[in-house]
């Protein structure tokens, strides 16, 4: 493929720079060609399957006259992990449920036609019971939870477990699992599912607690910082009872005169307080009916900036894609961005004046979407991701930018790349590319002419899937949708990998199941952080121009990675009326795109948890708003980079901005 230059266009681009106007790109893109499909028919329509079970799935198209159409038909599931389906259409039950497949022709617009798969849950064949490890004394309550796993080895999370003991006596539990003892003795815990039980035999303790010290690692801090409280029992002797239950909990009193507001405060069973609003908490500690309170004062955090708009790169006649920003050879500013279902298009600006963005060339590849761009550290080479290709080889490009105002298409890779690559991410010499959105591949460049695949990683889970994978240190963070978040060592060493063989060494699941992003994050009090984002439409994706705006949902996770072995979710941060996309994480701030609710700048610094949102911690947000946008004053950013001072944006439906906090007005309160 050759990179083509779009001539008259880039001087028309220049004219309007110089006359001081905003720059617009409008590309010359054919117009769509008329539809030929007018439905499509699968066969069956509906099935039902046990677990295990494959099926082979047909459809035909068929045209506004009833007559069948010769087109490429693809299958997808909804959800993979329940039923996963080939692009042949062979359909295979994984777990319990019911799920949707669709066929879809491939025409100039997507035609689908969905099928129901009903897949029966296997028999129960085993309860686990969970419980605290603490000790079980008299008047005290401890949790409990179950598990149970059919036949299948899966988890079946919405059976309905009842609790039971052996002698209500000695100890009673309550439907929810909560054990409360009453005398000492010995009795067992009891779980049952389906007539299968699961049991845990608890021994009822003298209660020998006569009172509680209670500690603070603090007791003046600002909304949003954790404090630790510790609770020491002691017994009649003065001595410190050992692994003893200790409840929290927590009274605020705070200016409030909203009715209904969220949790003022909270704390967790680790001691781990937080605030939401400015006031004074009381902090509650309970050890088998014997209590002790402290009280803290808490300020408003007081960490909001304005934000200024630089300057921006309208297109306003195809979808934006990703971007990225970097310092060229020659000591200027670039920018590359992709193009969403616009014929294979990026664009190359220079940026060294953030407020006169400078269209500087283009390149045009066979692809419907170039969606993800990525430049080395050396700031010569650039790789632009293919999905929609003509002849269905897809893959990625390899572009010499050493002078961006002349960029060189170097070569093409697409061996084992044929489904597409939505991502890809540039580490050292290697590329990490998506594969399919089943796995990613390492690709070494260390010749771009010539580059070679060297290895991949890949889960064995059923109906596994990927979106992403950033590399930072030698170490692949994927997002393996619901699969949860897996780091791999991929030429670090620490845990064995290299780019040829790959080593998965810690992952966290979370129940939600969309994991679309992933971004780590050191704090300089050694907390290490991996930041992972949901994305989710519950409307669908309509991307039709002139269409009504699309609202995302999901939100940022935050997962203390300290001890990689034993990884927590600790906090979250969820805009209520929008979705998340991509993040940038730099120094203590955390840069996120939110669709539909712009892009918010976060302040992440200390130790984290709660729902960051509700606690002051939002530095700023920007909305852009374009009317003569894809689709009118309809903001859907899809991801920010930090660069020089200026923060750089794409966005879905109205194309490229640039923002900059503005300095603050006013000191931070410590």
């Amino acid at each position: 493929m050759k990179a083509v230059r779009l001539a008259l266009h880039l001087i028309t681009t220049l004219l309007f720079v110089a006359a001081g106007s905003p720059v617009t790109v409008r590309a010359q893109t054919p117009a769509p060609a008329k539809p030929k499909v007018a439905k499509i028919e699968a066969t069956p329509a509906a099935l039902e399957l046990a677990v295990g079970d494959s099926v082979k799935l047909t459809a035909t198209a068929f045209d506004a006259d009833g007559k069948p159409v010769e087109i490429d038909i693809r299958y997808f599931s909804r959800s993979p992990k329940g039923v996963s389906v080939s692009q042949e259409g062979w359909v295979k039950a994984t777990e319990g449920g019911e799920y949707i497949v669709a066929a879809v022709a491939m025409d100039s617009r997507p035609v689908f036609s969905s099928v129901t798969v009903k897949v029966r849950f296997p028999p129960i064949q085993s309860v686990a019971v969970h419980v605290s490890g603490k000790r079980l004394l008299v008047g005290a309550t401890l949790a409990n939870t179950a598990t149970a796993i059919d036949r299948a080895k899966g988890e079946r999370k919405e059976i309905v477990v009842t609790w039971s003991t052996s002698n209500p006596a000695i100890a009673t539990v309550t439907p929810t699992g909560m054990i409360t003892g009453l005398r000492p003795g010995s009795v067992l815990l009891r779980a049952t599912a389906e007539r299968v039980t699961g049991e845990y035999k608890y021994t009822v303790e003298t209660n020998p607690i006569r009172n509680v010290k209670l500690l603070a690692s603090a007791l003046t801090r600002r909304t949003g910082d954790v404090i630790h409280f510790t609770a020491i029992p002691y017994d009649a002797a003065g001595r410190e009872v050992a692994n003893a239950p200790i409840s929290y909990s927590v009274s605020s009193t705070v200016e409030d005169t909203v009715i209904a507001q969220f949790p003022s405060a909270d704390i967790d069973d680790k001691g781990r307080f937080v605030a939401q609003r400015a006031g004074y908490h009381t902090v509650f500690a309970v050890a088998a009916g014997v209590s002790s309170q402290a009280t803290v004062s808490i300020a408003n955090r007081n960490v909001s900036q304005e934000v200024k708009l630089v300057g921006r790169s309208s297109i306003q006649d195809k979808h934006t894609s990703d971007l990225y920003v970097w310092q060229g050879k020659d000591g200027r500013d670039y920018m590359i961005a992709g193009m969403w279902g616009a014929g294979g298009q990026a664009y190359f600006y220079d940026v060294t004046d953030a407020a006169h963005q400078v269209l500087i060339d283009s390149v045009v590849v066979d692809a419907r979407t170039v969606n993800d761009v990525y430049v080395d550290e050396t700031g010569t080479i650039c790789v632009i991701t293919r999905e929609g290709a003509s002849n269905r080889k897809n893959g990625i490009v390899i572009i010499d930018c050493t002078d961006p105002h002349h960029v060189k298409v170097l070569s093409n890779f697409d061996d084992g790349l044929y489904g597409g690559v939505h991502n890809v991410n540039i580490w050292k010499n290697y590329v990490f590319a998506i594969n399919a959105g089943t796995r990613f591949d390492v690709i070494d460049i260390k010749d771009p002419v010539h580059p070679k695949r060297v290895g991949f990683f890949e889960l064995s889970t059923p109906g596994h899937g990927i979106h992403d994978v950033w590399v930072v240190d030698g170490i692949a963070y994927a997002s393996q949708w619901g699969d949860g978040v897996i780091l791999v060592d991929v030429g670090n060493g620490k845990y064995g990998g290299s780019p040829e063989k790959p080593v998965q060494f810690a992952s966290y699941k979370y129940p939600l199941g969309s994991t679309h992003a992933a971004y780590p994050y050191k704090n300089p009090n050694g907390k290490f952080y991996v930041i992972t984002g949901d994305e989710i439409f519950p409307e669908g994706l309509n991307i039709e121009p002139g269409s009504a705006p699309v609202h995302a949902a999901g939100y940022a996770h935050i997962i203390d990675f300290t001890d990689p072995q034993h990884p927590e979710e600790v906090a979250r941060y969820e805009v209520p009326e929008a979705g998340s996309h991509n993040f940038w994480v730099e120094g203590e701030k955390l840069y996120a795109s939110f669709y539909n609710g712009g892009m918010r700048v976060v302040d992440i610094s200390g130790e984290l948890k709660g729902n960051l949102y509700f606690q002051g911690r939002e530095i700023a947000r920007f909305f852009p708003f374009d009317p003569k946008g894809v689709i009118a004053n309809a903001p859907f950013t899809m991801g920010p980079q930090l660069y020089k001072g200026n923060i750089f944006m794409a966005d879905w439906n109205s194309g490229l901005w640039t923002v900059k906090l503005e300095p603050r007005k006013t000191a931070l309160v410590p």
